[in-house]
């Protein structure tokens, strides 16, 4: 296997378990299975409260939280609203593994952003079929990756599996997840009955490498996406963000004739579905960005962009609309002459 092929493993260098984890199954068995390895194994009182060293610098807090499993029980039973991927989100996972410098996920999880699971994914499953069921619609869609990539630590929890074979038994709700990671394998053989859409985050490789490290490759994540389309498995793909630089519209050039090239050989990635999400940011989290990140960023000039407000009544910067205009031309363009039977749900 060529190493741009190669797929990244999670190997946390500590996992801290909530006391009450250790009821549920999961819990135990993700405690046991560390236990008596180089990995730090701690039982804690509360994934809410987790007590940090004290005198790190962000960066080091930041790095360290990113090779932290934190294991918990989720009270809540509140699933946010998830437009315009998904009704409501289905939050399976809490932060990735994965350090890109831009991701909105530097400021809604603050200092040190754990990479955190649940135990109890049974009893959401049972929340989402009661949101659903509330709805009284023809379908109801989840998003399994609002919150955090769970591909990144399936092999770990499980969960995701659990949520394919729960909605593909469901003639009420769809599933919906996306990832910048390639572990599929386990995913392959589950019944899923086509209800769960597996979509890949994908970008001009310039990008990739600039700013998203601790994922995989773009040619490892097509080989993913190849496999689950070949296991009958609804695919999407995920632009995002799309980031204006010196040459990006060759460099989006060159990714569409890589997915081509794919589709190809797979056709059932012919017929994959596109979301297009342009780079945006809010003024904390330029400040979170320039505080981690001083060395390699997106640009967040403010003077060339538009300010407004999101759904969620907090401001943010966007491309200005002529800048919009070329990037929606573009995007129509190569789906047009690369992947004319795919079909795009939107571009923000």
């Amino acid at each position: 296997m060529r190493e741009e092929h190669a797929r990244r493993v999670f190997r946390p260098k500590r996992v801290l378990v909530e006391s009450a984890a250790l009821e549920y199954p999961l819990g135990k068995k993700i405690h046991d299975m560390f236990c008596g390895t180089e990995v730090d194994v701690k039982v804690i009182p509360s994934h809410n409260r987790i007590v940090t060293e004290r005198g790190l610098s962000a960066r080091q807090a930041y790095t360290m939280a990113k090779s932290t499993l934190v294991v918990g029980v989720r009270k809540s039973k509140k699933f946010e609203t998830c437009r315009p991927s998904a009704d409501f989100q289905l939050p399976l996972v809490t932060s990735c593994p994965g350090m890109c410098r831009y991701c909105y996920l530097l400021t809604t999880l603050g200092r040190t952003p754990y990479v955190r699971v649940y135990v109890n994914v049974q009893e959401m499953l049972d929340i989402a079929d009661e949101y659903a069921r509330a709805r009284q619609c023809e379908l109801t869609t989840f998003e399994g990756a609002a919150t955090g990539d769970p591909l990144a630590v399936e092999e770990y929890t499980r969960a995701l599996a659990n949520a394919i074979e729960h909605f593909g038994k469901c003639s009420h709700a769809r599933f919906r997840f996306v990832s910048k990671f390639a572990a599929v394998d386990s995913l392959l053989e589950l019944e899923h009955a086509r209800h769960t859409e597996i979509r890949f985050s994908v970008n001009a490789r310039e990008v990739i490498r600039l700013y998203e490290q601790g994922t995989d490759t773009l040619t490892a994540r097509l080989d993913a996406a190849a496999k689950a389309a070949v296991a009958d498995y609804p695919v999407g793909f995920m632009v995002a963000p799309i980031i204006v630089f010196d040459g990006w519209e060759a460099a989006y050039e060159r990714l569409f004739g890589l997915i081509q090239r794919y589709s190809q050989h797979t056709e059932a990635l012919q017929t994959a579905t596109f979301e297009l999400v342009t780079h945006r940011f809010t003024p904390r989290a330029k400040a979170r960005v320039l505080e981690l990140f001083e060395d390699a960023h997106p640009d967040m000039e403010e003077s060339s962009r538009k300010f407004i407000f999101g759904q969620f009544g907090y401001g943010k910067y966007v491309y200005e609309q002529d800048t919009m205009q070329r990037i929606s031309a573009l995007f129509d363009r190569l789906l047009r002459d690369y992947m004319p039977k795919a079909r795009r749900l939107y571009l923000v």
